[in-house]
């Protein structure tokens, strides 16, 4: 599941998917960006985006999933 898709959870859905509420998501996710901003782009472009990428790490923290498992969960 994107980003796109789960934005759209009711709140308590959204914390049982990956572990916090959509307004401490929004509040990680800018604490990610600035830190993206600053960050020297080298290597290949990421193929999910920002938000997917904090979201795959949320549900790995919250889950315990291989990397094999979140792999072809999220097509990387």
């Amino acid at each position: 599941m994107t980003y796109e898709q789960v934005k759209s959870l009711k709140s308590e859905d959204f914390k049982r998917l990956c572990g916090v509420r959509p307004d401490t998501f929004n509040e990680m996710l800018e604490v990610v960006r600035s830190l993206h901003r600053t960050k020297q782009k080298t290597g290949r472009p990421g193929k999910l985006s920002l938000e997917d990428q904090l979201l795959m790490t949320l549900e790995y923290w919250r889950e315990y999933r291989t990397y094999f498992h979140i792999g072809q969960s999220w097509g990387v």
